[in-house]
């Protein structure tokens, strides 16, 4: 092997070396935030997207790190439509929340199966601590041209099958609550990764 050439290889692997730790960096810098709920029927990881939703998920990720999932119920399943939790006790005591965010569902997000979005009431800026897991595609929750839908700003990488298992339990048995299954699924710990 010629001098030259082996000098060539030997800068190229100095090169090469010296671009991986940055490019390693770079990717973790760039990684979207995740977020495990530990459910009674198994864990859900959601992968939380800030570049499209940046105050919702500063939102979602206050109540997390204040530890204020755990222990909710999943109080509205509906099956192939949507999985809801973030507001309510096993007993259906409405947990005090803060201050709505803003509306952000003109992100180009669109609830699709497995999408995590924020639930509200009927003004477009009053979503507050619920969130729901959409079961299909539900076009129907998204922005269309001067009407805001539903904000989302994640969406499960890993636990969707534990979704399911929720959709098949028993619901009914409570009368104001006829959505919620008749034994509590709870969101046990809910925390970021």
């Amino acid at each position: 092997m010629s001098a030259t050439l082996l000098s060539w290889l030997r800068c190229g692997c100095m090169l090469l070396a010296l671009s991986l730790p940055t490019t390693v960096f770079a990717e973790e810098a760039t990684a979207n935030p995740r977020v495990l709920l530990k459910t009674d029927l198994g864990e859900i990881i959601i992968e939380l997207y800030p570049n499209k939703a940046p105050r919702t998920v500063a939102n979602f990720l206050s109540y997390v790190n204040d530890r204020f999932y755990d222990g909710l119920v999943f109080h509205r399943v509906i099956p192939d439509f949507v999985v809801q939790t973030g507001g309510y006790s096993f007993d259906f005591v409405e947990k005090p929340t803060r201050e709505p965010v803003a509306n952000e569902s003109d992100n180009g997000l669109k609830n699709r199966y497995g999408t995590v979005a924020m639930a509200r009431h009927s003004d477009p800026d009053s979503a507050t601590s619920q969130f729901f897991i959409n079961m299909r595609h539900n076009p129907r929750l998204d922005a269309k041209k001067n009407k805001p839908g539903y904000t989302v700003f994640g969406k499960v990488v890993q636990g969707m099958d534990v979704a399911k298992l929720i959709t098949k339990e028993p619901r009914g048995m409570y009368r104001q609550f006829a959505e919620a299954p008749n034994v509590p699924v709870r969101v046990l710990i809910a925390k970021q990764l």
